[in-house]
C-alpha cells in the first residue's frame, strides 16, 4: 500500500526515484543547491514494526561532511522512533525537507581543489609574490640595428615590393592549374 502512494504522490517529482520496490531515493534541496542532500531509504523485510535503512553513502553528498551527515541520520531517526510500527517513507521525506536549513546549518562544501590547492601551499610556504618588474624591450646589437636601418626607409618603413621576389618564388614552386 505505502510503495503504491508513493508512486502517486511522487508522481513527476524529479527528486523523487525509485531504486528497487524496496529502497527509494529523494533529493532534499534543488539541483545545484550546495545545501542539497540525497536520503536513500530501504525497507526492511519487518518493515514498518522494524526500523528501514537509512543511508546518506550517495555520491551526491560527498561534499557533506561525514559530521553533517551523521547528524541528519541521528535526527532522521529519532523520526523513526515516533513513527515505528506506521508507514513512514514519505513522513521521512517531508520531515528533512521542512527541516533542510536546520539540518544544514553547520554544512561547508568539502571541494577536492580546496584540499589540492592547501597541499600545494603547504609544499611551498612563504613563496614571495612575484614582484613587478618592467618589461623589458629585445635589445638588437649593432649588427642588427644596421641591417634594419638599410632595409627601411627614413620613416622606418619596408619599401614597397620588398617582398615579391619571395612571393614569386612561392608561385612558381607551386604552380596554377591554369597551367595544365
Amino acid at each position: 500500500m505505502e510503495l503504491e502512494a508513493l508512486r502517486s504522490i511522487y508522481e513527476g517529482d524529479e527528486s523523487f526515484r525509485e531504486l528497487s520496490p524496496v529502497s527509494f531515493q529523494y533529493r532534499i534541496g534543488e539541483n545545484g543547491d550546495p545545501k542539497a542532500f540525497l536520503i536513500e531509504i530501504s525497507w526492511t523485510e519487518t518493515y514498518p514494526q522494524t526500523p528501514p535503512v537509512i543511508s546518506m553513502n550517495a555520491f551526491f553528498n560527498n561534499t557533506i561532511s561525514s559530521a553533517v551527515k551523521q547528524s541528519i541520520l541521528a535526527k532522521l531517526q529519532e523520526a523513526v522512533e515516533v513513527n515505528l510500527g506506521t508507514a513512514m517513507t514519505y513522513t521521512l521525506f517531508e520531515y528533512a525537507k521542512d527541516n533542510k536549513e536546520q539540518f544544514m546549518e553547520n554544512h561547508h562544501p568539502v571541494h577536492s581543489t580546496t584540499s589540492i590547492n592547501n597541499i600545494i601551499s603547504v609544499e611551498t610556504p612563504n613563496t614571495a609574490p612575484p614582484s613587478k618588474k618592467k618589461d623589458k624591450k629585445e635589445q638588437l646589437s649593432k649588427a642588427q640595428k644596421r641591417k634594419l636601418a638599410d632595409k627601411t626607409d627614413h620613416k622606418g618603413e619596408l619599401p614597397r615590393g620588398w617582398n615579391w621576389v619571395d612571393v614569386v618564388k612561392h608561385l612558381s614552386k607551386t604552380g596554377s592549374k591554369d597551367d595544365e
